[in-house]
């Protein structure tokens, strides 16, 4: 093997072996999953960010009920982007689809 070939070679295995390090090193400080971040740092739950919209989701968006009024209220904008990747994700397939039809007649 030529000395270029080497160097490419052992900066693959390099960047491998760091990448591995520093993922072995983070998935270490993640918490367990399912694990309630709330209750193992002593907060109760009563001052979470859910029971505040429990509490006031009736009052502040007049919502039927809470899923409605978090959905459309709350994360209105969230889930009008969501809806517009959607609708272009359908338009998309859609020309895809018409234009091998046209092509094979």
């Amino acid at each position: 093997m030529r000395s270029e070939e080497v160097r490419r070679i052992t900066a693959i295995c390099l960047v491998i072996i760091i990448a591995g390090v520093l993922v072995i090193t983070v998935t270490e400080f993640l918490l367990p999953f399912g694990s309630f971040p709330q209750r193992e740092i002593g907060e109760n739950i009563e001052n979470s960010v859910g029971q505040e919209i429990l509490e006031n989701a009736p009052r502040e968006t007049g919502a039927a009920n809470n899923v409605t009024s978090v959905i459309w209220d709350y994360r209105g904008y969230d889930t009008l982007g969501e809806a517009t990747v959607l609708f272009t994700a359908v338009c998309g397939i859609a020309t895809l689809f018409r234009t091998s039809k046209r092509r094979e007649s």
